[in-house]
């Protein structure tokens, strides 16, 4: 395992879309163990492919609660429901925080880390990380969405 090099505000990567994983082997779990490293490192409760410079459809969660990290392979957003505001950060954008309006509740479907289909109905943190992740797969950044007037920097 090892830490990747993040990549910032102001790399034209963070915007391009990301492609489908067409297979899941060696390469990609190791790809998966250093996302959750460097994810681990940082703090994250979410991190993109893209966010280490890779344009696959693939994101690591972790709430930090007893079920340990998630691992979303190709992830949909099937359906949303009701809306929150949230307080947001993003590892590519350190040290800015804004508040978002994201759904309340998301419906998603992926493939887990040994290619099993997975449908998952999450709401409060999970819901919002998973939107947050599902956009940068998209070439989308929070910044893009917060709530003028909220944007801070904080040391």
């Amino acid at each position: 395992m090892a830490i990747r090099n993040l990549r910032y505000e102001g790399d034209e990567i963070l915007k391009k879309k990301s492609r489908d994983v067409e297979k899941i082997d060696d390469k990609l779990q190791v790809l998966i163990d250093d996302m959750i490293e460097t994810m681990h490192k940082y703090n994250g409760v979410g991190l993109a492919a893209v966010q280490v410079g890779i344009l696959k459809r693939l994101i690591v969660i972790d709430l930090y609660d007893d079920k340990g990290p998630i691992v979303l392979i190709n992830p949909v957003i099937l359906k949303t429901k009701g809306e929150q505001e949230v307080d947001e950060g993003c590892l590519s954008f350190p040290n800015q925080f804004a508040k978002v309006k994201r759904p309340a509740e998301v419906t998603a479907e992926y493939m887990d880390r040994n290619g099993k289909m997975v449908k998952v109905k999450a709401k409060e943190l999970l819901a919002q990380a998973i939107c947050h992740e599902v956009d940068h797969l998209n070439g989308e950044v929070f910044v893009d969405k917060i709530i003028p007037g909220t944007l801070e920097y904080v040391e």
